[in-house]
């Protein structure tokens, strides 16, 4: 593993309040949001689940990053959508079996309207893997991530 400079760390806080069985309210910063299932498990259906959260943030980091990596090469983004498609292994949540890897794939649909060019869209493609740490977390757990994109 590579040194990594101490000022370069972040600690990340938050701090959950399970309300129930199903309901937690997550707080980071100013910012609160809930984590809960829906009503066909006992939940309120008031949040996304912590699976499907995992999820968002991936199509959230997606985001971030390629509009990062854009401004870097001096890429004008007019839109960006990203949907996503993950098969969930549901055998450790009914607590069946333990699981090693609990989404084996996950496919994003990213659609970029943008002014790159070829070569521009090419490196924007494989730095994406490279600088997105939710996806870098789901390919270590031994997921696929397969990313397919569409240029406007």
């Amino acid at each position: 593993m590579s040194s990594v400079k101490e000022k370069m760390l972040a600690d990340l806080k938050l701090k959950g309040v399970g309300e129930s069985h199903s309901r937690t309210v997550i707080t980071a910063r100013d910012v609160s949001m809930a984590i809960d299932e829906p009503e066909a498990r006992g939940g309120s259906n008031t949040g996304l689940t912590p699976t499907e959260s995992i999820i968002a943030s991936l199509i959230g980091c997606t985001t971030v990053v390629v509009h990062r990596l854009a401004e870097r090469q001096g890429v004008s983004i007019k839109g960006l959508a990203v949907d996503a498609l993950a098969k969930f292994d549901r055998r450790g949540v009914s607590l069946s079996e333990e699981v090693e890897c609990p989404f084996p794939e996950v496919r994003l649909d990213i659609r970029l309207d943008s002014d790159a060019n070829p070569e521009q869209r090419k490196t924007l493609e494989s730095d994406l893997g490279r600088f997105c740490p939710i996806s870098k977390v789901l390919r270590g757990s031994g997921a696929k991530v397969v990313e397919s994109w569409t240029h406007g």
